[in-house]
């Protein structure tokens, strides 16, 4: 939401205190009278229909529609903490729940030790849920367990029925977005207003998490096998707090936070979030309601955002979420180039609708541009940039530049100017785009350049295509996607951001069938499954694992299960090849790019060590970057009082150590707890960041039937004198059969660097 001048209305929340009548629920009539106050005697009606929510299960507030003096008038009511504007967030298998290990057959691993997750609910903030797709069929599913205190909300086409054993609950949040945009009129859009579905992002990332396995899924004969979620024998909750008109509001999102929490979820799985610059801790709804939900034990899975591979562009960075990168799995879909010379290239393309096995004449943008178009704009195929007359019937070469770096922008503008297809030469990466109407074969500049000179030699250049075929376990693996935000965080760069990645590159999932691809000539039936890329789908696979962990260990807080994904994460693959970024260059991953690492979910069942946190670690944290009490005591709904506390960002008992700033010399304290065998000896091992000599303190660690806890002191000592960049290594502890593992992160700063300037 945005303020706006005038008398114009906007939506706000306000946070408030506990135990005063303005603040809560308690005395809601007390909210009204003050409301009424502002509101120039309105009447308590009119004040009261200004409420969009009233938050009291997990935090006390609530939501309502002021003008910017009023809300000001309100802000400075006794007991108010503060008046956070509402804004408006986006959204951010058959592979690769195979790809991860996650499978039935393997007798100790995580899918039958947790018994598919039987026991658990997971609820997804998103767009909905389409309740017809097989993936949410409830055959074999247990009865609604007594905790669960959700509701099946009606609406636009979804009834009672359409909840059942495995779409227990349901809710749809809409007066948010309704506050921001005005009314939803869904005769004139695609959209319900209901927890149905229209975009088919909701029913994507709830059917990667939890849904139920189905065979010979396949999307136009590519990608064939079984379809199942991570966790099958889990409960899903829905919370359609998304909308395919107009994105995500943040008074909606946090009345979901407000019912889950009451609803009674074990996890929650949030494909959502806002990009830079980011919000306060204290002020953005997303790390509010994720506190406090946390604090109830519940698990906040979190997308890190599609703004990659640019570095300090994660979102979700609060310490207590999960938050996902995005990588690749080992599946491709290679499509092969045929030149006139009988010579073969391969790209990749989703493309079986048309065979395209006769030779069409092939040019480059750039040399048929329309006459009123900057040649840069040809070569890329940016909108209107190329020349009908010259491109009619034609395929087109197309290389991305600077500032046109979408293949669905160039099909777009091949398609108006009537050509045959695309050849779109681009950064290496795995991402496939869908193209429905002609063939879209994605190469990269290697390959564009081979054809650029073939077209340049040759008085007649033609080629032809072959259709996409699909290749598992023949490429090396795993690669963080391009799209894939990137650490450090810009708001807490001493807490590792991203956690950890998971799969979230052309993954097949369930899809909701009024979600129509974009066609103008081919008019494709509606889908029951698609393939779909982003940190949003890599957000669902890691909720789908913590489901598993949380029926395996249902005593492990969020923070437990958090250190067993990152400790136990890889780094390499099965052959010894490191984990890659994608990017301008093409990189060695690190852990701005991946976190801990790729998951790997089975390890993550045992990790020997955990490095535990709770609420009060939360709370100094907020102390220690600087918030004052006040603003903390609404996040915490306690009163805090902040105390100085030397160097606690990098003393935060995460599975990591970051130094953004290390001066000389600097001692860091982790506490690590046992879940091992009982008796243990763990011995650590040091790989330190270049330019920095590390000591651990003790560096063997002994564990018994009384000792299940046990501090470490790490110091870092800089042998630069020049200005550092960051630079990465380990800290392992091993006990002969564990490797509990964690990044070191340091940049060295040079105290007066800046002085002489």
């Amino acid at each position: 939401m945005e303020f706006t001048h005038g008398s114009e209305k906007f939506s706000a929340a306000a946070v408030v205190k506990d135990n005063m009548r303005i603040r809560g629920r308690k005395d809601e009539t007390s909210i009204y009278k003050n409301l009424n106050d502002v509101r120039n005697n309105e009447g308590h009606e009119a004040a009261k229909e200004s409420i969009l929510y009233s938050y009291k299960h997990g935090f006390s507030g609530f939501a309502a529609v002021l003008t910017e003096s009023q809300a000001k008038l309100i802000a400075d009511f006794p007991g108010v903490v503060s008046v956070v504007p509402n804004r408006v967030l986006s959204l951010q298998t058959t592979r690769s729940w195979d790809f991860l290990q996650v499978k039935p057959q393997i007798a100790n691993g995580i899918l039958s030790m947790s018994q598919s997750g039987n026991g658990i609910i997971i609820g997804v903030f998103d767009t909905g849920i389409w309740p017809e797709s097989e993936s949410f069929k409830d055959e074999g599913m247990g009865e609604v367990p007594s905790h669960w205190k959700g509701i099946c909300q009606t609406g636009e086409k979804f009834n009672q029925s359409h909840c059942n054993r495995k779409i227990i609950g349901a809710r749809w949040y809409i007066k948010g977005y309704e506050a921001e945009f005005g009314k939803l009129n869904t005769s004139d859009v695609g959209e319900y207003l209901s927890p149905r579905d229209a975009s088919g992002h909701g029913t994507h990332t709830s059917s990667t998490a939890a849904g139920a396995p189905i065979e010979n899924v396949n999307f136009l004969g590519l990608a064939q096998g079984l379809a199942r979620g991570g966790a099958p024998s889990a409960w899903l909750a829905v919370y359609k707090v998304c909308w395919s008109t107009g994105g995500c509001s943040s008074a909606d999102l946090l009345a979901a936070f407000d019912h889950a929490i009451l609803d009674g979820v074990d996890v929650l799985s949030v494909s959502i979030g806002a990009p830079p610059p980011l919000s306060t801790y204290v002020d953005e709804v997303l790390s509010i309601g994720s506190f406090h939900a946390v604090t109830k034990g519940i698990s906040v899975v979190c997308s890190a955002g599609n703004s990659g591979p640019y570095p300090q562009t994660v979102i979700n960075t609060a310490p207590w979420v999960i938050t996902v990168a995005a990588s690749t799995i080992d599946r491709a879909f290679p499509t092969v180039i045929t030149m006139g010379n009988n010579q073969t290239l391969v790209g990749q393309a989703f493309y079986t609708v048309k065979d395209m096995n006769e030779f069409h004449p092939i040019v480059f943008g750039e040399d048929i541009a329309a006459s009123d178009a900057d040649e840069d704009d040809a070569r890329s195929c940016d909108s209107g940039a190329l020349n009908a007359t010259l491109a009619r019937g034609k395929v087109v070469l197309c290389f991305q530049s600077r500032f046109q770096r979408s293949a669905t922008i160039a099909i777009n503008t091949v398609l108006e100017v009537q050509g045959a297809g695309l050849v779109f030469a681009q950064f290496p990466r795995k991402e496939v785009t869908e193209s429905w109407d002609i063939p879209c074969v994605q190469v990269d500049f290697v390959i564009g350049t081979t054809l650029l000179t073939y077209i340049g030699t040759t008085s007649n250049p033609v080629v032809k295509f072959s259709l996409t075929k699909t290749a598992v376990g023949q490429q090396i693996s795993s690669e963080v996607a391009s799209f894939s935000s990137r650490g450090p965080s810009s708001l807490s760069p001493s807490v590792l951001k991203p956690d950890i990645t998971a799969p979230g590159v052309n993954i097949l999932a369930s899809w909701s069938p009024a979600s129509l691809p974009y066609s103008v000539i081919t008019k494709p039936p509606p889908l029951s499954f698609n393939f779909d890329s982003g940190t949003s789908m890599a957000c669902p696979h890691i909720s789908g694992i913590v489901t598993l962990l949380k029926a395996i260990h249902p005593t492990w807080s969020p923070a437990a299960i958090k250190s067993a994904l990152v400790t136990t994460a890889s780094l390499d693959d099965e052959y010894g090849e490191c984990i890659a970024a994608e990017g301008s260059p093409h990189k060695q991953a690190d852990p701005f790019d991946y976190g801990g690492g790729h998951v790997d979910p089975n390890k993550a069942i045992d990790p020997g060590l955990i490095y535990d946190m709770g609420v009060s670690d939360y709370t100094r944290f907020l102390c220690a970057m600087g918030y004052n009490n006040s603003a903390i005591s609404s996040v915490t709904r306690t009163s805090t009082q902040c105390y100085t506390s030397a160097n606690f960002l990098e003393n935060l008992n995460l599975p990591s150590i970051t130094i953004p700033e290390l001066k000389e010399k600097l001692t860091v304290t982790r506490t690590v707890t046992n879940v091992g065998p009982v008796n243990s000896v763990y011995t650590a091992f040091v790989q330190a960041p270049a330019g920095t000599v590390v000591r651990v303190k003790p560096s063997i660690l002994l564990f018994n039937s009384t000792i299940r806890k046990l501090k470490f002191k790490v110091t870092f000592h800089s042998k630069l004198r020049i200005q550092g960049r960051y630079s990465f290594g380990n800290l392992i502890w091993e006990d002969g059969f564990h490797v509990v593992r964690i990044p070191l992160i340091v940049r060295t700063v040079i105290q007066d660097f800046y002085a002489d300037t």
